[in-house]
Protein backbone atom coordinates (compact mmCIF):
# COMPACT_ATOMS: atom_id res chain seq x y z
CA UNK A 1 0.00 0.00 0.00
CA UNK A 2 3.02 2.49 0.76
CA UNK A 3 4.58 1.69 -2.55
CA UNK A 4 1.43 2.16 -4.03
CA UNK A 5 1.19 5.72 -2.34
CA UNK A 6 4.85 6.53 -3.13
CA UNK A 7 3.86 5.47 -6.83
CA UNK A 8 0.50 8.11 -7.30
CA UNK A 9 2.88 10.89 -5.23
CA UNK A 10 4.58 11.68 -8.68
CA UNK A 11 2.35 13.86 -11.19
CA UNK A 12 4.24 12.11 -14.01
CA UNK A 13 2.40 9.06 -12.79
CA UNK A 14 -1.09 10.84 -13.46
CA UNK A 15 -0.27 12.29 -16.49
CA UNK A 16 0.47 8.58 -17.61
CA UNK A 17 -2.85 7.58 -16.33
CA UNK A 18 -3.88 10.13 -18.47
CA UNK A 19 -2.69 9.55 -21.56
CA UNK A 20 -3.02 6.03 -21.12
CA UNK A 21 -6.60 5.53 -20.49
CA UNK A 22 -7.82 7.86 -22.93
CA UNK A 23 -5.80 5.34 -25.50
CA UNK A 24 -7.07 2.58 -24.14
CA UNK A 25 -10.05 3.75 -24.62
CA UNK A 26 -9.66 4.59 -28.22
CA UNK A 27 -7.72 1.73 -28.87
CA UNK A 28 -11.01 -0.30 -27.35
CA UNK A 29 -13.49 1.46 -29.75
CA UNK A 30 -12.54 -0.93 -33.14
CA UNK A 31 -13.20 -4.41 -30.35
CA UNK A 32 -16.80 -2.76 -29.36
CA UNK A 33 -17.66 -2.09 -33.07
CA UNK A 34 -17.26 -5.92 -33.74
CA UNK A 35 -19.22 -7.30 -30.56
CA UNK A 36 -21.62 -4.68 -31.24
CA UNK A 37 -22.27 -6.10 -34.98
CA UNK A 38 -21.69 -9.60 -33.84
CA UNK A 39 -24.41 -9.18 -30.95
CA UNK A 40 -27.18 -7.54 -33.19
CA UNK A 41 -27.24 -10.65 -35.13
CA UNK A 42 -28.49 -12.76 -32.39
CA UNK A 43 -32.02 -12.65 -30.98
CA UNK A 44 -32.94 -9.72 -28.74
CA UNK A 45 -33.02 -11.76 -25.73
CA UNK A 46 -29.22 -12.42 -26.14
CA UNK A 47 -28.11 -9.18 -27.52
CA UNK A 48 -27.02 -8.24 -23.68
CA UNK A 49 -25.62 -10.87 -22.41
CA UNK A 50 -23.81 -11.62 -25.64
CA UNK A 51 -22.08 -7.67 -25.55
CA UNK A 52 -21.41 -7.84 -21.51
CA UNK A 53 -19.75 -11.68 -21.84
CA UNK A 54 -17.40 -10.06 -24.55
CA UNK A 55 -16.57 -6.74 -22.75
CA UNK A 56 -16.02 -9.07 -19.96
CA UNK A 57 -14.04 -11.30 -21.81
CA UNK A 58 -11.95 -8.17 -23.00
CA UNK A 59 -11.02 -7.01 -19.82
CA UNK A 60 -10.25 -10.86 -18.59
CA UNK A 61 -7.80 -10.93 -21.11
CA UNK A 62 -6.44 -7.39 -20.76
CA UNK A 63 -5.57 -8.28 -16.77
CA UNK A 64 -4.79 -11.95 -17.77
CA UNK A 65 -1.82 -10.67 -20.02
CA UNK A 66 -1.49 -8.22 -17.58
CA UNK A 67 -0.76 -10.58 -14.56
CA UNK A 68 2.02 -12.37 -17.25
CA UNK A 69 3.74 -9.16 -18.48
CA UNK A 70 6.99 -10.99 -18.56
CA UNK A 71 6.05 -13.26 -20.73
CA UNK A 72 4.07 -10.87 -22.84
CA UNK A 73 7.25 -8.48 -23.36
CA UNK A 74 9.02 -11.72 -24.54
CA UNK A 75 6.55 -12.13 -27.46
CA UNK A 76 8.18 -9.36 -29.06
CA UNK A 77 11.38 -11.18 -29.53
CA UNK A 78 11.83 -12.74 -33.13
CA UNK A 79 11.13 -16.39 -33.99
CA UNK A 80 11.29 -16.17 -37.60
CA UNK A 81 13.51 -14.40 -39.83
CA UNK A 82 13.47 -14.42 -43.21
CA UNK A 83 15.77 -12.28 -43.68
CA UNK A 84 14.40 -9.76 -46.33
CA UNK A 85 13.84 -5.80 -45.21
CA UNK A 86 12.60 -2.93 -46.76
CA UNK A 87 14.66 0.46 -47.50
CA UNK A 88 15.57 2.45 -44.94
CA UNK A 89 13.18 5.42 -44.02
CA UNK A 90 13.86 9.25 -42.99
CA UNK A 91 14.99 7.56 -39.43
CA UNK A 92 17.24 5.39 -40.68
CA UNK A 93 14.34 2.03 -39.77
CA UNK A 94 13.84 -0.20 -42.72
CA UNK A 95 10.40 0.45 -44.38
CA UNK A 96 9.40 -3.02 -43.47
CA UNK A 97 10.87 -6.62 -42.37
CA UNK A 98 9.65 -10.03 -41.88
CA UNK A 99 11.86 -10.66 -38.78
CA UNK A 100 8.68 -12.14 -37.33
CA UNK A 101 7.78 -12.06 -33.67
CA UNK A 102 4.82 -14.04 -31.70
CA UNK A 103 2.98 -10.54 -31.18
CA UNK A 104 3.76 -9.82 -35.16
CA UNK A 105 2.48 -13.69 -35.92
CA UNK A 106 -1.02 -13.39 -33.69
CA UNK A 107 -1.31 -9.04 -35.14
CA UNK A 108 -1.07 -10.50 -39.03
CA UNK A 109 -3.52 -13.74 -38.11
CA UNK A 110 -5.98 -11.49 -36.19
CA UNK A 111 -5.50 -8.85 -39.41
CA UNK A 112 -6.08 -11.37 -41.77
CA UNK A 113 -9.38 -12.88 -40.12
CA UNK A 114 -10.63 -9.15 -39.79
CA UNK A 115 -9.90 -8.20 -43.43
CA UNK A 116 -11.46 -11.82 -44.78
CA UNK A 117 -14.52 -11.43 -42.36
CA UNK A 118 -15.23 -7.81 -43.38
CA UNK A 119 -14.77 -8.31 -47.27
CA UNK A 120 -16.75 -11.28 -46.86
CA UNK A 121 -19.62 -9.47 -45.05
CA UNK A 122 -19.19 -6.36 -46.98
CA UNK A 123 -19.82 -8.29 -50.16
CA UNK A 124 -23.36 -10.39 -48.66
CA UNK A 125 -24.62 -6.40 -47.98
CA UNK A 126 -24.25 -5.90 -51.48
CA UNK A 127 -25.82 -9.13 -52.66
CA UNK A 128 -29.70 -9.00 -52.80
CA UNK A 129 -30.03 -12.96 -51.76
CA UNK A 130 -29.95 -13.91 -48.06
CA UNK A 131 -27.19 -15.71 -46.83
CA UNK A 132 -27.66 -15.66 -43.26
CA UNK A 133 -24.00 -15.42 -43.04
CA UNK A 134 -22.87 -13.94 -39.38
CA UNK A 135 -23.05 -10.10 -39.91
CA UNK A 136 -25.79 -9.71 -42.75
CA UNK A 137 -28.35 -8.15 -41.23
CA UNK A 138 -30.64 -9.32 -44.09
CA UNK A 139 -30.29 -12.92 -43.40
CA UNK A 140 -32.97 -14.79 -41.85
CA UNK A 141 -30.86 -17.35 -40.46
CA UNK A 142 -30.29 -17.00 -36.49
CA UNK A 143 -26.87 -17.90 -35.45
CA UNK A 144 -25.93 -19.60 -32.15
CA UNK A 145 -24.84 -17.41 -29.08
CA UNK A 146 -21.81 -19.51 -28.98
CA UNK A 147 -20.47 -18.98 -32.36
CA UNK A 148 -20.70 -15.28 -31.64
CA UNK A 149 -18.99 -15.40 -28.49
CA UNK A 150 -16.17 -17.54 -29.93
CA UNK A 151 -15.76 -14.71 -32.99
CA UNK A 152 -15.92 -12.02 -30.22
CA UNK A 153 -12.69 -14.04 -27.98
CA UNK A 154 -10.64 -14.79 -30.82
CA UNK A 155 -10.77 -10.87 -32.07
CA UNK A 156 -10.55 -10.19 -28.41
CA UNK A 157 -7.26 -12.15 -27.78
CA UNK A 158 -5.60 -9.81 -30.85
CA UNK A 159 -7.01 -6.49 -29.56
CA UNK A 160 -5.85 -7.08 -25.72
CA UNK A 161 -2.20 -7.77 -27.45
CA UNK A 162 -1.83 -5.05 -28.77
CA UNK A 163 -3.46 -2.57 -26.30
CA UNK A 164 -1.33 -4.20 -23.17
CA UNK A 165 1.58 -3.95 -25.11
CA UNK A 166 0.84 -0.57 -26.02
CA UNK A 167 0.35 0.17 -22.40
CA UNK A 168 3.83 -1.58 -21.43
CA UNK A 169 5.10 0.84 -24.00
CA UNK A 170 3.98 4.19 -22.62
CA UNK A 171 4.21 3.75 -18.40
CA UNK A 172 6.66 0.95 -16.39
CA UNK A 173 4.03 0.79 -13.07
CA UNK A 174 1.49 -2.19 -12.97
CA UNK A 175 -0.82 -0.60 -10.99
CA UNK A 176 -1.42 2.26 -13.58
CA UNK A 177 -2.08 -0.48 -16.55
CA UNK A 178 -4.83 -1.91 -14.14
CA UNK A 179 -6.37 0.98 -13.54
CA UNK A 180 -6.09 2.08 -17.21
CA UNK A 181 -7.00 -0.78 -18.67
CA UNK A 182 -10.53 -1.35 -16.01
CA UNK A 183 -11.47 2.32 -16.64
CA UNK A 184 -11.29 1.80 -20.59
CA UNK A 185 -13.53 -1.53 -20.74
CA UNK A 186 -15.61 0.05 -18.11
CA UNK A 187 -16.15 3.22 -20.99
CA UNK A 188 -17.16 0.14 -23.26
CA UNK A 189 -18.71 -1.38 -20.82
CA UNK A 190 -21.23 1.67 -20.61
CA UNK A 191 -21.49 2.78 -24.42
CA UNK A 192 -21.94 -0.96 -25.55
CA UNK A 193 -25.66 -1.09 -25.18
CA UNK A 194 -26.46 2.47 -26.99
CA UNK A 195 -23.78 2.16 -30.19
CA UNK A 196 -25.32 -1.57 -30.61
CA UNK A 197 -28.99 -0.42 -30.84
CA UNK A 198 -27.62 2.75 -32.83
CA UNK A 199 -26.06 0.57 -35.24
CA UNK A 200 -29.34 -1.50 -35.20
CA UNK A 201 -31.62 1.48 -36.06
CA UNK A 202 -29.22 2.33 -39.01
CA UNK A 203 -28.06 -0.56 -41.30
CA UNK A 204 -26.22 1.95 -43.58
CA UNK A 205 -23.70 2.25 -40.58
CA UNK A 206 -23.18 -1.65 -40.27
CA UNK A 207 -21.42 -0.62 -43.81
CA UNK A 208 -19.27 1.88 -42.26
CA UNK A 209 -18.13 -0.13 -38.54
CA UNK A 210 -17.34 -2.93 -41.88
CA UNK A 211 -14.85 -0.64 -43.54
CA UNK A 212 -13.48 0.04 -40.57
CA UNK A 213 -12.86 -3.56 -39.36
CA UNK A 214 -11.26 -3.94 -43.56
CA UNK A 215 -8.85 -0.81 -42.37
CA UNK A 216 -8.18 -1.97 -39.06
CA UNK A 217 -7.38 -5.41 -39.99
CA UNK A 218 -5.10 -3.97 -42.64
CA UNK A 219 -3.15 -1.76 -40.34
CA UNK A 220 -2.80 -5.14 -37.77
CA UNK A 221 -1.03 -7.21 -40.75
CA UNK A 222 0.83 -4.22 -41.79
CA UNK A 223 1.81 -3.55 -38.11
CA UNK A 224 2.78 -7.76 -37.83
CA UNK A 225 5.54 -6.47 -41.27
CA UNK A 226 6.68 -3.74 -39.23
CA UNK A 227 4.78 -1.03 -41.17
CA UNK A 228 3.95 1.07 -38.76
CA UNK A 229 1.32 3.23 -39.53
CA UNK A 230 0.34 6.07 -36.70
CA UNK A 231 -2.84 5.26 -35.14
CA UNK A 232 -3.59 9.03 -34.87
CA UNK A 233 -4.28 9.06 -38.41
CA UNK A 234 -6.32 5.85 -38.94
CA UNK A 235 -9.10 7.11 -35.86
CA UNK A 236 -9.03 10.70 -37.19
CA UNK A 237 -10.31 8.97 -40.63
CA UNK A 238 -12.94 6.59 -38.89
CA UNK A 239 -13.59 10.01 -36.89
CA UNK A 240 -14.34 11.58 -39.98
CA UNK A 241 -16.27 8.96 -41.47
CA UNK A 242 -18.80 8.78 -38.70
CA UNK A 243 -19.09 12.54 -39.06
CA UNK A 244 -20.12 12.61 -42.40
CA UNK A 245 -22.26 9.62 -41.95
CA UNK A 246 -23.86 11.38 -39.43
CA UNK A 247 -25.29 14.20 -41.85
CA UNK A 248 -26.15 11.53 -44.08
CA UNK A 249 -28.07 9.94 -41.59
CA UNK A 250 -29.35 13.50 -40.42
CA UNK A 251 -30.37 14.68 -44.10
CA UNK A 252 -32.48 11.43 -44.65
CA UNK A 253 -34.58 11.97 -41.67
CA UNK A 254 -35.10 15.21 -42.56
CA UNK A 255 -36.30 13.62 -46.11
CA UNK A 256 -38.00 11.30 -44.81
CA UNK A 257 -40.37 13.76 -41.98
CA UNK A 258 -40.80 16.33 -45.10
CA UNK A 259 -42.34 13.67 -47.22
CA UNK A 260 -44.54 12.45 -43.91
CA UNK A 261 -45.39 15.93 -43.59
CA UNK A 262 -46.29 16.37 -47.28
CA UNK A 263 -48.60 13.06 -47.31
CA UNK A 264 -50.22 14.55 -44.03
CA UNK A 265 -51.45 17.71 -46.37
CA UNK A 266 -52.17 15.72 -49.22
CA UNK A 267 -54.52 13.47 -47.02
CA UNK A 268 -55.98 16.53 -45.59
Amino acid sequence: MTEMFSIFADPAVWAALFALVIMEVVLGIDNLIFISILSNKLPPEQQGKARKLGIGLALGLRLLLLSGIAWLVGLTQPVIDLGITGTPGSHGEPTFETAFSWRDIILITGGLFLVWKATKEIHHNLDTEESGALLDKKGSKVVSFGAVIVQILLLDMVFSIDSILTAVGMTDHLPVMVIAVIVAVTVMLLAADPLATFIGKNPTVVMLALGFLLMIGSVLIADGFGVHVPKGYIYAAMAFSAFVEMLNIASRRRRMNKAGDDTTKTVH
